[in-house]
């Protein structure tokens, strides 16, 4: 284990918001579990998440020891769209999570990729193997997999190098005006909640583009299409909220009442454009929105 010693700069009404600025990588549940260990001291005696911190007061927290864990093959059914000696496309289902990590051990995609894939690369060790992407637990669509080190290395410069095109599908709330654009902002973490993303000062984030267009406007909705141009944290999700038309049954950055019976958000990575790493050619998938987003676009038709 390791103790790290503080003394507060200033006051702070609660312990557990002081930690979360010393400890901008973990979270919210992460800081609950040392409290609840007792594994945060202030001046000498245990503390509880609601304490109140005083300038000049010594914290000293424990943290325990990284635990490594090794996914392990599990028969899961998933939708292996194309494979070939190189790499494999998946069409992810909502509510799956792609590697294990923050409590999810089993039922993740890498679990079901080492039970069907003969092989997957290491360069992203045993947690996240052949993972060269990654989208949200409650998000569906398209994600590439490469199945060795050489090919993960070619994916990963595509992306790098904006060659690799994710196109996504999602449901706004209200009307949105414009046909079409670009949002260029930074992406950081929230000073207000360490576990969202949100727009940030320059300095304090990372550029993060989005070109969007309007492919239908309904009585109070909007269906839009984004394509990432760089690929941060909850992009898509983030700058949607930030146009002030937040994806439809997103539970983190959406509107707290929902008109639809939802377990996330309606966003699908549909179309997925990449260059073959060995033979060069270039490949294009395109998977069909799945049954709940249609649903509920076939609804918004009646209407």
């Amino acid at each position: 284990m390791e103790s790290k010693t503080f003394t507060a700069a200033e006051a702070y009404a609660r312990a557990d918001v002081y930690l979360s600025g010393l400890l901008p990588g973990y979270t919210r549940s992460a800081l609950k579990k040392l409290f609840d260990d007792g594994n945060v001291t202030v001046n000498g005696k245990v503390s509880k998440p609601s304490q109140e911190i005083r300038a000049g007061d010594s914290v000293v927290i424990v943290l325990p020891d990284a635990v490594e864990y090794f996914a392990k093959p599990e028969d899961i059914p998933i939708d292996i769209v194309y494979e070939d000696d190189d790499l494999a496309v998946v069409n992810k289902p909502q509510g799956m999570t792609v590697h294990i990590g923050n409590g999810n051990y089993e039922g993740t995609l890498v679990n079901a990729l080492l039970y069907k894939l003969k092989s997957l690369s290491g360069i992203n060790g045993v947690i996240r193997p052949g993972i060269v992407h990654r989208i949200d637990k409650d998000t569906s669509g398209l994600l590439v997999v490469a199945k060795n080190d050489a090919a993960h290395l070619n994916l990963s410069k595509q992306i790098a190098d904006k060659t690799c095109r994710r196109t996504y599908l999602a449901l706004l709330e209200g009307v949105v005006k414009d046909d079409g654009g670009v949002i260029t902002t930074y992406i950081g973490r929230s000073p207000q909640d360490r576990v969202k993303m949100a727009v940030v000062p320059p300095e304090k984030g990372k550029l993060a583009v989005t070109e969007y267009s309007v492919e239908k406007r309904y009585a109070e909705y909007t269906l839009c299409r984004f394509d990432l141009k760089t690929g941060r944290t909850h992009q898509i999700r983030v700058h949607a909220r930030y146009m002030g038309h937040p994806i439809v049954g997103d539970p983190v950055y959406g509107v707290k009442k929902q008109k639809f019976n939802l377990n996330g958000q309606l966003l699908h990575a549909y179309r997925l454009e990449l260059t073959q790493p060995t033979t060069g050619e270039r490949l294009c998938f395109e998977a069909p929105l799945p049954d709940y987003f249609a649903d509920v676009l076939n609804k918004l038709r009646q209407r």
